[in-house]
């Protein structure tokens, strides 16, 4: 597979992954009990916001690879 068709599948994953990600927090959000105290709440979100890096870490990776020479 060339780099391009990588990036592409890449691209539509990632773009599944922060949208599946998103709702997700938000669905958690509404479960926890973070409504009480402004700080959780902000420390909830920012952990949130920032979780998704770590699952698109090696599709990143699986789309920046260089094709192979034969």
């Amino acid at each position: 597979m060339n780099i391009r068709t990588r990036k592409l599948i890449g691209t539509f994953g990632l773009l599944a992954l922060v949208i599946t990600w998103a709702l997700l927090a938000m669905a958690f959000a509404q479960v926890l009990v973070i409504h009480s105290n402004g700080f959780v709440k902000f420390i909830y979100y920012a952990l949130a916001g920032l979780g998704w890096v770590l699952p698109a870490m090696p599709l990143i990776s699986w789309m920046s690879r260089p094709d192979k020479t034969t």
